[in-house]
Formats: C-alpha cells, sequence, structure tokens
C-alpha cells in the first residue's frame, strides 16, 4: 500500500531522516507499520531538530514539500493566496499516485486537502481530526467547513474520519477514537500522593494564548496567596514565554512558579510521578493529550470544560472541571481540594480510566482501519 499524509505539521530534514513534532509523528509510526511506502505533502522549515522532534520510522520514506501558509494579517493572506496553486496542484499530484489519502485536520493545508481528496471518490481515505468536534462549540468557519465536508457522505466517499468524543447525529463515517502516549508496558499503580503538604502543579502545553497558560499561573499564585502550599512547573515554550517569565518575576512568583521550556518525554514523565494537578485551562482542545498523559499516572486533571473533556473526566469523578473565569475556577479548584479524603479516590479513578487508552490499544484499532 502506497500511503500519503497531507498535514500542516512543519517538518525538518537531517542526515535524510524526516522529523517533525514527537507526538504526531509517534501516532504516524503505529500506521507507518502497515504500509509499503509513505509520501508526506507538508510544508518544512531548516534547523536542526529540537527535544520535541523525532524521526519518521520507514524505509521508503519521502517529502514533497509545499509552502507554508497563514492568514494572520492581510499581508500574510495576500502572500499565502498567491501559494494556494502551488499547494493544491502539489496535493492532486500526490493524490493521484497512492492508494490511501490520510487528512490531518484541522488546518489551512487539512482544509486543501479536503476539497482535493474530493476529485478521487474511488479512494480509500482517513482523516484524524484533532480539534473539537463538538458540534455546539464556536469555532472559526474554516474549521466547521472542514466538518461539514468530512462529515458530508455525498460529497467525501470512501472516508472514515476520526474524532474524539462520541457525538449524537453523526454521519455514519465519523468514528469516535482517542490518542495515547504510554505503552502497557508502562503502566504502574497507582502511587498515592500526600495531599496534607506542598501541592505540585504541572502545566503541558505550548506557551501560547490558545492553552492559557497565564491563568494557570494566576490560579496557583491565587492559591498561594490564600495560604495553600503550591508550586507550578510549566513545560512547553511559545510565543508567550518572554511575557510569562515577565509577568513571574515582577510578581516576584519565582520561588514556586518555573518554566522549564521543551522537554523530553521521559523528562515529563518523571515530574508527572510526583505531580498532584495537572492544570491546563484551554479555550479549546480534541483530545488534551497531556491530560490523557498525566492521568495516566494518577495525576488529577484540572481543566475547562470544552469539547470530550468532560466525558473523559466523567464530570468531576476523574478530576476538577473549571471555568474561565480566574475567581470561578479558584471557588471549584478549592471545593475538590479541601476534602483530602476524595483526592486518592479521584486519583486512582484518572489512572484506570487513562489506562485503558495505550499506544498497544491504538496500534490494534489503526491496523483494524487500514486492513478494513
Amino acid at each position: 500500500m502506497k500511503f500519503l499524509i497531507i498535514s500542516h505539521a512543519v517538518h525538518k530534514i537531517k542526515d535524510k531522516e524526516v522529523y517533525a513534532y514527537a507526538p504526531y509523528v509517534r501516532e504516524m509510526n503505529l500506521w507507518l507499520k502497515y504500509v509499503d511506502e509513505v509520501v508526506i505533502v507538508s510544508p518544512k522549515t531548516e534547523g536542526n531538530p529540537n527535544n520535541i522532534e523525532i524521526i519518521y520510522e520507514h524505509d521508503s520514506l519521502s517529502l514533497k514539500v509545499i509552502p507554508n501558509i497563514q492568514f494572520t494579517n492581510f499581508k500574510h493572506s495576500i502572500i499565502s493566496v498567491f501559494k494556494l496553486p502551488i499547494i493544491f496542484f502539489t496535493i492532486i499530484n500526490a493524490c493521484r499516485r497512492v492508494d490511501h489519502i490520510h487528512l490531518r485536520c484541522p488546518g489551512n493545508i487539512g482544509l486543501i486537502g479536503c476539497i482535493a481528496q474530493l476529485f478521487f471518490p474511488r479512494k480509500v481515505k482517513t482523516a484524524k481530526y484533532a480539534g473539537n468536534w463538538d458540534p455546539k462549540a464556536q469555532q472559526p468557519k474554516s474549521y466547521k467547513f472542514q466538518k461539514w465536508l468530512l462529515s458530508n457522505m455525498s460529497l467525501t466517499k470512501q472516508m472514515q474520519v476520526l474524532v474524539y468524543g462520541n457525538w449524537e447525529g453523526q454521519t455514519k463515517n465519523i468514528k469516535p477514537f482517542f490518542t495515547a502516549t504510554f505503552r502497557d508496558s508502562e503502566k504502574e499503580a497507582l502511587v498515592k500522593r500526600d495531599y496534607s503538604s506542598t501541592l505540585n502543579f504541572i502545566f503541558i502545553g505550548s506557551l501560547v494564548s490558545g492553552k492559557r497558560p497565564l491563568l494557570a499561573i494566576k490560579i496557583v499564585e491565587s492559591l498561594f496567596k490564600k495560604g495553600k502550599n503550591v508550586n507550578l512547573d510549566l513545560f512547553g515554550d511559545g510565543v508567550l514565554r518572554a511575557e510569562l517569565q515577565d509577568y513571574i518575576i515582577k510578581n516576584e512568583l519565582q520561588d514556586y512558579i518555573k518554566l522549564h521550556g521543551n522537554q523530553t518525554k521521559k523528562t515529563i514523565q518523571e515530574k508527572l510521578k510526583t505531580s498532584h494537578f495537572s492544570i491546563l485551562p484551554s479555550k479549546s482542545e480534541g483530545w488534551p493529550k497531556a491530560i490523557a498523559e498525566a492521568m495516566f499516572y494518577g495525576v488529577i486533571p484540572i481543566v475547562t470544560k470544552i469539547s470530550c473533556v468532560p466525558y473523559m473526566l466523567d464530570y468531576g469523578k476523574r478530576g476538577i472541571l473549571i471555568e474561565d473565569k480566574l475567581n470561578k475556577a479558584i471557588r471549584d479548584i478549592e471545593v475538590v481540594i479541601n476534602k483530602p479524603n476524595d483526592l486518592d479516590k479521584i486519583s486512582q479513578n484518572a489512572l484506570s480510566w487513562s489506562q485503558n487508552y495505550t499506544l498497544d490499544t491504538f496500534e490494534k484499532e489503526i491496523e483494524k482501519l487500514l486492513k478494513a
């Protein structure tokens, strides 16, 4: 089988090896075990791979480079419009030469791929929609259009769409799915935490406005000012890093709030084993992998009520659901942490649920998809 991946993920090449964002590549490597040849259509950038970029594992893999596009301002939008024909026809030509078309959505490149796949109604296709599939969610029009087109079985043929969550009223080609990071072999029994001493909070995610890292910092800052013995470690990088560092210094939070930047999977794993709470007050998510990873080790998640997160947290039995307003979030958190006898049960519930979703289980489901 010749397998095509159409993705907005930015790739790098070093020593003839292709690198990209580690969680995404780690997942794709499971798909690639069951195909003979791989073609990737995506943007490329220069530079050496960093701590969170890894190699695709396949002996027959080629990268078809397309320009990167963005519509963040007028200038970028005009430039991107002129790039669209190049991207579209590169994708069309790649689709002609493969047996299976795989789209990574949502995103600008995924949107173009959604349109291009219409010209190949007889080819087998899959799409991984890694964003929020909630039909009621407020989202950009381009995201809504991708969701509509992928689920429109009159236009989109031979397509299985993998989405996070089980939503009512979906077409037959929409398949509830999940994602994973750890193997069955990495499962560990619950290590009970001491919730009567220092409470260790962890934030794992990009330092961008959509993840609301500043709100996470303010939540822990407020708990500290209320007399709680707390600390917060933030793992990840992004455009807000300098702003967050300035806030920490200006408000003299350095003793209990620290930015660590991007770190390896192993470093994150070890930190999770000693953390009490994982906080991610995002604006939007699909299946927040960072939260599922934390739950895998019994870390209690604190997450906004978005997408399929309430389902993941069993509506409060496996974690703490919060609003995006600081004072309300603090009250929701305090209600739970002021009942220390309940925290062990929540932690165990989180671990038991998350350990059902391993890479081994994920791989079996992928194999079924590709061999169907």
